[in-house]
């Protein structure tokens, strides 16, 4: 009785365990899947704690906010390279704007798009260990724009795991 109830206990921690990573794992051919990686947006993302801001100039004069789930967040915190599989960082851009009640200041604007990565070493041996996903509005953004994701994270930071976004501290 004891090793059924042991047997049950661990099949639901584990369960809770991948549930809290926020593993944003799919199949690429249903509708809220990222086409080619087949990433999903994570569940409660937005409660996750940030990494780090970020503003991107002209052309697509952004303010972006990294933010990711707590095997990101530990392996920021002891400058783990390469990131364990498991890590998923999400990057939410909204056009960049001017404050209506302090000129000098910015805010968000429009939501444009909010990017996921997520490791995975084996399933994306072919890319880094990542998986991508870029979604407008919720919808996975089409095939075209997600080949360019891992040839751009290859040229520019390689390095650094593939990941651009360095912990803010």
């Amino acid at each position: 009785m004891k090793l059924k109830y042991l047997a049950v206990m661990s099949a639901a921690i584990a369960t809770a365990a991948v549930t809290a990573t926020g593993v944003a794992l799919g199949d690429p051919g249903n509708g809220d899947a990222s086409p080619i990686y087949g990433v999903k947006l994570p569940e409660n993302y937005r409660l996750w704690p940030m990494i780090a801001t970020a503003q991107e100039a002209a052309p697509l004069d952004e303010l972006r906010a990294v933010l990711g789930n707590d095997l990101a967040i530990q392996a920021y915190q002891d400058s783990t390279l390469p990131f364990p599989d498991g890590t998923v960082l999400v990057k939410l851009a909204w056009k960049h704007v001017q404050s209506p009640e302090f000129e000098p200041a910015s805010i968000p604007g429009a939501a444009t798009t909010v990017q996921v990565m997520v490791k995975d070493s084996k399933k994306y041996a072919a890319t880094g260990g990542w998986g991508f996903g870029r979604f407008i509005n919720g919808i996975p953004a089409d095939e075209a724009q997600h080949q360019t994701c891992f040839a751009c994270h290859q040229a520019r930071v390689r390095n650094h795991d593939f990941v651009f976004t360095r912990f803010a501290p």
